[in-house]
This record gives C-alpha cells, structure tokens and sequence, in this order.
C-alpha cells in the first residue's frame, strides 16, 4: 500500500523542487568568472548551492540536515551510501576538496556536468568501469588530478531505504591501489528525499562518517567490513527516521 501523502506538504514540495532547479543556473553563472579560473571558485560555488538548498529544505519543507562523525581534512577515500541528491550535497559540503567518481553521462547535464568538469571529478564508463578506475589510479598516482577527498558509491547508484543492492569491486581496487585511509559513510537521507519523485518529508535527513578504514586491510575482508559498517549504521538511522527496515 503506498503512503497517504498530505496535500499541502506535497505543494510546499513541488514549490521548493522547482526553486532549487530554478536557482541552480543563477548560482552557476554568478560564480562562473570565478571558478572558470579556480577550482576553489568551483567548489565555493557547490558548496554555495548547496547551502542554499539546506536552508530553504528547512523552512520550505521543514527538512533539516545533520553530518554526524568527523568529515575528513586530510586525502583519503570517501565510500558512502547513496539514496538521493541530498547526500551528495551533503557529503560535499561536509568536506574540503571532495571530488566525485560518477557515471559519464552527467557530464552532459546542464551546470552540474560543467562544474564536475572544473573540479576534476572522474567520469565512469559503466561499460567500461574497470578501465576506467584503472585510468584514474593512474592519474592519481602522477598527479595528474588534484589531491583531496574520493567520493565513490559503493553500490554504484542511489538504493531506495530498505532495498538491497550488492557493494562493487570497484571500492575495493581503489582502496587497495591508492592505499590510503577508507572513510565509510552512512545515511538515511532518502527517508525524507527520495531519489525519484517530487515529495519530501519533514525531519532530520542526516549524513554520518564512520570509523575510519586504514590501508593495508586484505580487498575481500575490506569490502565486507565496509558494507558491514554502512549498512549496519544506515539500518539504524533509517529506524531512528521511523522507517521500517525489515
């Protein structure tokens, strides 16, 4: 049986939807002449967006966000679970120099494909995913891009609360090839933002770092740590939301 919605939430969604869509080539063409030259310019004008987004969910809808645990400052590998827009503003803003692993026909979106451009984040081929993480490993490795924070999906898309999707590999060959410190992150976002739709919930939305993962841990024995930590966490910040994992 589908969820009663409420009339009125549901217009106050469909006006805070479109005002987000509408305010997203604003913020991207007033910060232009900016981060066109400086990825510091790119990221503060993410980062602005996405601030704009949080404080207008929390009068409009009466959606707040909370990061839980410590973000990290130093450069590092970022596997989080994914659910909706939400955690991705969130994540990024939570951290200094976040840069996504994401699939390549983003690119082509409007202002979010120009800005993943100037902020070196890496387009996946999902045909083609192995080559491509090997490609980036290698980037990595001479310093073709940009230290700072990974941000990878270790599901490789946005699962709905309560479904089961399997962890890919891809985490793991990072993880074992970059050696460096895994940061695991849980979330129940799409409790009030779901990943398709127009509804959204009032409530806490909260985005959560865990322990931290430090290199060296066998590929196989990482990867089932790391879904252990994640969707062990995000079971309970879906329950603490009130939504019925079982």
């Amino acid at each position: 049986m589908s969820e009663k919605k409420n009339p009125v939430q549901w217009v106050r969604s469909l006006l805070f939807v479109g005002q987000i869509y509408f305010m997203m080539p604003i913020i991207g063409l007033a910060f232009a002449p900016w981060a066109l030259f400086s990825k510091r310019g790119a990221r503060a004008c993410c980062k602005t967006y996405s601030r704009w987004v949080f404080w207008t969910a929390r009068w409009m809808v009466g959606l707040k966000v909370e990061v839980r645990g410590t973000p990290p400052t130093e450069p590092g590998l970022v596997a989080a679970k994914h659910q909706s827009f939400l955690d991705i503003m969130m994540i990024f803003t939570a951290i200094p120099s976040g840069k996504f692993i994401m699939k390549k026909s983003i690119l082509w979106t409007p202002v979010v494909g120009q800005y993943a451009k100037l902020l070196n984040c890496i387009a996946v081929d999902r045909g083609k995913r192995g080559a491509a993480i090997e490609k980036m490993v290698a980037d990595v490795k001479v310093g073709q891009v940009e230290p700072g924070q990974l941000i990878i999906y270790s599901q490789g898309t946005r699962v709905a609360p309560g479904a089961q999707k399997p962890y890919k590999g891809g985490t793991g060959i990072l993880y074992e090839q970059l050696g460096q410190t895994c940061f695991p992150v849980a979330t129940n976002v799409g409790v009030f933002w779901p990943r398709t739709g127009i509804y959204r919930k009032p409530g806490v939305a909260v985005v959560e770092f865990l322990e931290p993962i430090e290199p060296g841990v066998d590929r196989n024995e990482f990867m089932a740590l790391l879904e252990e930590r994640v969707e062990a966490r995000s079971n309970a910040l879906m329950r603490e939301a009130g939504f019925d994992v079982s």
